[in-house]
């Protein structure tokens, strides 16, 4: 891969964790994240029969 090929990965990685950042700044978003957050530790903590 040359070097036009890395900076466009490069580049498209900042772009991915700049959306990431702005999405986990919503409100509605960290309320969706907690939320599943809870679910999977509740099923982990459930004994299996």
């Amino acid at each position: 891969m040359g070097f036009l090929g890395k900076a466009a990965k490069s580049g498209l990685a900042i772009k991915a964790i700049q959306i990431i950042k702005r999405e986990a700044a919503k409100p509605e978003n960290q309320r969706k994240a907690r939320e599943l957050l809870a679910k999977a530790t509740q099923r982990r903590g459930k004994p299996k029969i």
